[in-house]
C-alpha cells in the first residue's frame, strides 16, 4: 500500500512538471545595494500565455534579462523543462528554445520582409556566419520563409523593404523572425508598445494565433491586450511578486489595485470589471 502510495505522488509530481515549461526559485537581482528582483517564484504552464506586469520599475524588465541570461542572477535558480539554466549563457539559452523579442523592434531596416526571415532561417543550413556566400544559396529557404510570412499576414509585403512597413507589420516580421529559430518558449517584450488601435489589434490577434502550440511569456501595458488574450498573469511590484491568476480574479485584487492607483496603468482597476 505504501510503495503504492509513493508511486501516485512520483506521478503526480512528474504531471506537475511536464505541465511546468519555466520555473524561477527565488530568482533575486541586486544592483549595488538596490534589490531590482526579490525572491521571485514564477512557474510558466506549457502551452500558455502567461504575462508579466507592473508598475513601471516593477522589475518586468530585468526579470526578462535574468531568464535570457542578458543578467545573471544574485541568486536563485532557473529551471527550463526541469533542467537548470541558471548558469547558462544567452546562445545557450536560444539553443534551448527560448527566444526573445525587444521593446523596439529588432529587424534589419534595409532587407526585404523575406530576407529578414530568411536571416532566422540560415542556422537550418549550418551558415549563419557565412556572409561571403551567395545569396542564391539561401534561395533554398524561399518557401519556409514565405509560410512563415503568411503566417504573420505578411506574405503580400514579401518583396517590401522593411523601412517601408509600418510599425505593426515591423511587430510582426519580428515575430515571424522569432517562429523561425523554431522557438518553444517565446518572450514578447511589450510586443504593442507604441502602436496606433489597429496596428495592436493586428499584433493581438497575432500573438493569439501563433500561441498554438507554443509557450509565450510577455510583458505588456496595455490591459485591454493582457484581458483578451492572456491565461495566466503574474503581477509584480518593486521586484516582488504581488499577485498571480487569471485577469478576471488579478484585476479585482485590492493589492493590485493599489499598486496601481496614481500612474497611467491604473487602468487595470476597471478595464473589463
Amino acid at each position: 500500500m505504501v510503495c503504492t502510495a509513493c508511486a501516485l505522488t512520483h506521478m503526480a509530481i512528474d504531471m506537475l512538471q511536464s505541465d511546468t515549461i519555466l520555473e524561477t526559485r527565488g530568482l533575486t537581482k541586486e544592483f549595488k545595494g538596490f534589490t531590482a528582483v526579490n525572491g521571485v517564484n514564477l512557474r510558466v504552464r506549457r502551452g500558455t500565455i502567461h504575462a508579466l506586469i507592473g508598475p513601471n520599475g516593477a522589475g518586468k524588465t530585468t526579470c526578462f534579462n535574468l531568464l535570457t541570461k542578458f543578467l545573471e542572477p544574485t541568486a536563485g535558480q532557473i529551471v527550463f523543462n526541469n533542467i537548470e539554466i541558471t548558469r547558462e549563457r544567452p546562445a545557450q539559452i536560444a539553443r534551448r528554445g527560448i527566444i526573445r523579442s525587444f521593446q523596439i523592434s529588432a529587424v534589419f531596416p534595409h532587407l526585404t520582409a523575406l530576407q529578414n526571415v530568411r536571416v532566422g532561417l540560415q542556422r537550418v543550413l549550418g551558415t549563419s556566419f557565412h556572409f561571403w556566400k551567395s545569396e542564391r544559396s539561401l534561395q533554398v529557404l524561399d518557401k519556409d520563409a514565405l509560410a512563415l510570412l503568411d503566417q504573420v499576414n505578411l506574405a503580400d509585403f514579401a518583396d517590401t523593404p522593411t523601412v517601408e512597413l509600418s510599425y505593426g507589420r515591423k511587430r510582426a516580421l519580428e515575430i515571424a523572425t522569432t517562429l523561425a529559430m523554431e522557438p518553444e518558449l517565446m518572450l514578447l517584450d511589450e510586443p504593442t508598445q507604441g502602436m496606433g488601435h489597429e496596428d495592436v489589434d493586428r499584433v493581438t490577434a497575432l500573438i493569439k494565433q501563433v500561441s498554438a502550440g507554443r509557450t509565450i511569456l510577455m510583458v505588456e501595458h496595455n490591459m485591454n491586450v493582457i484581458a483578451g488574450i492572456s491565461d495566466t498573469i503574474t503581477v509584480l511590484q518593486r521586484g516582488e511578486v504581488l499577485a498571480e491568476g487569471p485577469y478576471a480574479e488579478v484585476s479585482k485584487n485590492p493589492l493590485v489595485i493599489q499598486a496601481y492607483m496614481g500612474s497611467a496603468d491604473a487602468a487595470i482597476a476597471g478595464a473589463h470589471a
